[in-house]
Order: structure tokens, then sequence, then C-alpha cells
């Protein structure tokens, strides 16, 4: 059995055949992984950030500098880079 080539790769382009449903799945299940993984390391950040240094916060500057990123993720996501 042959695996199923959607599954394979999120990030790839949508075949003839696919429907723009099947590449706004993709995208969401893509986006839903970039919010877990952030919210993983902010979990992670915050009491580490207050067990070694509580008088200097720093732990907003990873989670700022990723906040970018995540919001090109979500223009990606939503299509706002679509072809027309």
């Amino acid at each position: 059995m042959t695996p199923d080539p959607v599954r394979q790769d999120p990030y790839r382009s949508p075949t003839p055949g696919e429907g723009p449903d099947t590449t706004a799945a993709r995208r969401r299940s893509g986006l839903l992984n970039h919010f877990l993984a952030y919210f993983a390391v902010a979990v992670v950040l915050v009491p580490v950030n207050f067990l070694t240094t509580p008088d200097r916060p720093w732990f907003y500057i990873p989670l700022v500098l990723w906040m970018a990123p995540l919001a090109v993720h979500v223009a990606w996501a939503m299509g706002l880079f679509g072809r027309k």
C-alpha cells in the first residue's frame, strides 16, 4: 500500500486534482503545530527565567521575536500569499 501523498508533505503545492479545502486543511494543520510549539516553548521559558534570573525577565524576548514568523505563517495559512 502506497502512502497518501497529501499526508507526506504538508507544505507542497496542491496537485491539479486536489481541491482548495484540502490545501486549507493542510495549512491549518501546519499552523496548529506552530502554535503548539510556540506555547510549549513559552511554558518552558517562563519558569526557567524565574528560576534562574528572577530579577531580570528575559523570557519575553524570544517569544516576541517568534511572533514575526508566526504572523507570516498565519497569513500564509489564511491564503494571503496565494496565486491570483
